[in-house]
């Protein structure tokens, strides 16, 4: 036997055979048809928490910028669709007490006796829903005390819910008259 062909023998082959190969494709295939789904719906349960803390933080910013600016501060839906937040909200300072946002000018500029823009939040992903009932059709307000006040003086209850319709990951925001929001897990009907 020659030098070269000892070395040939001598030296370890590298790299998968192909029936390796299609044993970590059927496993690979395997673990994702398992893991995607369950992420898929950890990322919906995600999702609703975050649009619901959302929804809580500007409460509850609302809430105190009334208390400390002595002054009514609503809530105003966006869009044009009754009951349906879905489109985001504007927080500002209300005047007049009427649920509308007026100003001669500048928005973004809090005047002397207009209407302040304090915050705007954007529109909750799409294929979520947040539905209220007719007392918060379309705007809600914090009275100088930290009490709510919806147009029709009655509480009322936000609905939060996935894509999938699904009640049991569905959230309730349920704001008294006393102005403190309070969440419920898995007891709304979703669109």
């Amino acid at each position: 036997m020659n030098s070269r062909q000892q070395h040939t023998f001598l030296t370890k082959q590298q790299g998968f055979t192909l029936i390796e190969l299609v044993v970590i494709v059927v496993i690979a295939s395997i673990l994702l048809t398992i893991a995607v789904p369950s992420y898929q719906e950890f990322v919906r349960k995600n999702q609703v928490t975050t649009n619901s803390n959302n929804l809580i933080s500007a409460l509850n910013f609302a809430r105190s910028e009334a208390i400390k600016r002595s002054v009514q501060v609503t809530i105003r839906r966006k869009g044009t669709a009754a009951q349906e937040w879905d489109g985001g909200w504007d927080i500002f300072s209300d005047l007049d007490g009427l649920g509308t946002f007026t100003d001669d000018g500048d928005a973004n500029l809090c005047e002397v006796g207009e209407d302040c823009l304090l915050r705007t939040f954007p529109a909750i992903p799409k294929g979520y829903t947040l539905r209220t009932g007719a007392n918060y059709a379309t705007w809600l307000s914090y009275l100088p005390n930290g009490s709510s006040k919806s147009p029709s003086l009655a509480n009322d209850t936000f609905r939060l819910c996935s894509p999938a319709a699904d009640t049991s990951k569905s959230r309730s925001i349920i704001i008294s008259t006393s102005g403190r929001p309070r969440t419920q897990t898995g007891t709304v009907s979703c669109p």
